[in-house]
């Protein structure tokens, strides 16, 4: 079984480093993955965007994707062609402090996520939050996975900020509730919103 995750905001919400954070807390967890992180000529405003693919089995080729099984989107900028290439039975998370109604006919996880972020210390911390939130709804990684691997994954020269990253985290996952398990059973679609 395979799960595709695309990501997608503006440079500076560190779309890269969750990316990352959930890439390496699936390893710790026996799956595999194989990710590509792309952003645009800005390092601060242009888009940003991840292809993530987890699986039982090693993901045999580069994670470019036709279609997804979910989506992250924290900023309307870019958001286009991650909307148009999320299935419609797919889960679809939100950061509505920035976010609209999308129309997606699936499953979708509504956080105010730039709010939260600053409430945990940060606004830079919105991607820790959604990353949170998407645990918490699909199961793909535990909440303890994500929390234990972040000092592996933030540079060493931030890691004044963990205490920030860890309450992000912790913030988006009690904003969100059990929606499917992404290791099981098909979605169901249904609204969450908070």
């Amino acid at each position: 079984m395979q799960r595709e995750i695309l990501w997608t905001g503006i440079g500076g919400q560190g779309i890269q480093l969750a990316t990352e954070l959930l890439a390496d807390a699936a390893v710790a967890e026996g799956r595999h993955a194989m990710f590509f992180g792309s952003y645009g000529g800005m390092m601060r405003g242009g888009n940003s965007d991840t292809t993530l693919v987890l699986g039982d089995e090693p993901v045999r080729s580069p994670p470019t994707i036709g279609s997804t099984w979910s989506a992250l989107v924290l900023h309307p900028a870019h958001a286009a062609p991650t909307l148009a290439k999320l299935r419609p039975d797919g889960v679809l998370v939100i950061n509505t402090t920035l976010c609209g109604d999308t129309g997606h006919p699936g499953s979708v996880v509504g956080v105010p996520a730039t709010e939260l972020a600053t409430a945990a210390g940060s606004a830079n911390a919105v991607t820790m939050v959604t990353l949170g939130a998407y645990a918490s709804a699909t199961r793909i990684a535990e909440l303890d996975t994500l929390i234990a691997r972040l000092p592996h994954v933030l540079p060493a020269y931030r890691h004044r900020h963990l205490a920030t990253n860890e309450a992000a985290l912790r913030a988006g996952y009690a904003a969100a509730g059990p929606l499917l398990d992404a290791w099981s059973k098909p979605p169901v679609p249904q609204e969450v919103a908070t």
